[in-house]
């Protein structure tokens, strides 16, 4: 499994996510909590950074982006309790708050975020459907802040938590994604299935605009996490991040 290298810094210092930048204090590990932006709502969307940032291979992890799959928004990818020596994760819990507020799948203008990305966008739906793609890509102020955290951090590996409605979970990914996908399966024993992306998705949109970089989901059955999943999906986190960070 090989990841490229950044090409590109991050944003000057000052600017966006500064606080992810600041000095890690000598002697400790590194867990910081920030303000990333804020839903169309107002409500505010966090970032949480765990590990040592003088590692250049990061994994960022997407906890809920529709409103009523939110189970992995408290994932907390730890080695004994603590941030992990030797990785860097970046998370952000929840993109979606108003839709989660209102226990619905669309953010607050009715909107699937999951459809308002530009790569394969397409016309999909009203305001309400479902799947409503929005009047035009990245027309929502969710998606233009994934696409900010995801330009700003360069990350070589994003996973997208969601939950359908099958039993089982599954890992799903298609082209550069599958092999990172694929390990991450593995070492969260979870079963792993090569599918096509949708229209206008998240990762649809990574991984065209980001070549040698991967972003794939991860289907959380529905209901509540179960605490062998939760312990799995968190150990399979750690591993993968550490991974991306040797690479």
């Amino acid at each position: 499994m090989a990841f490229s290298r950044k090409s590109t810094g991050r944003e000057p210092k000052g600017g966006f996510l500064a606080f992810t930048r600041t000095p890690r204090r000598p002697g400790n590990l590194l867990a910081r909590r920030g303000l990333a932006g804020r839903s169309v709502g107002g409500r505010p969307i966090g970032l949480l950074q765990r590990g040592d940032p003088s590692i250049e291979g990061e994994l960022l992890v997407f906890g809920c982006i529709h409103g009523d799959e939110c189970t992995a928004s408290g994932l907390q990818p730890l080695s004994n309790g603590c941030p992990d020596p030797a990785s860097e994760i970046f998370l952000v819990p929840n993109l979606n708050p108003d839709g989660f507020a209102a226990t619905t799948r669309l953010n607050g203008r009715g909107v699937d975020l999951n459809r308002n990305f530009p790569s394969g966008w397409r016309a999909i739906g009203r305001r309400g459907d479902p799947q409503y793609s929005g009047p035009q890509p990245f027309s929502e102020p969710e998606t233009r802040l994934a696409a900010r955290i995801v330009r700003t951090l360069k990350p070589r590996v994003t996973i997208w938590f969601h939950q359908h409605s099958q039993p089982q979970p599954l890992v799903r990914a298609w082209g550069q994604s599958a092999p990172s996908a694929h390990a991450f399966a593995r070492l969260a024993h979870l079963p792993f299935r090569r599918l096509p992306w949708p229209d206008g998705t998240a990762p649809n949109w990574q991984n065209h605009r980001f070549p040698g970089t991967s972003s794939f989901v991860v289907e959380l059955p529905p209901g509540h996490l179960e605490t062998d999943l939760k312990d799995r999906l968190e150990r399979g986190l750690v591993r993968l991040a550490r991974k991306v960070g040797e690479d």
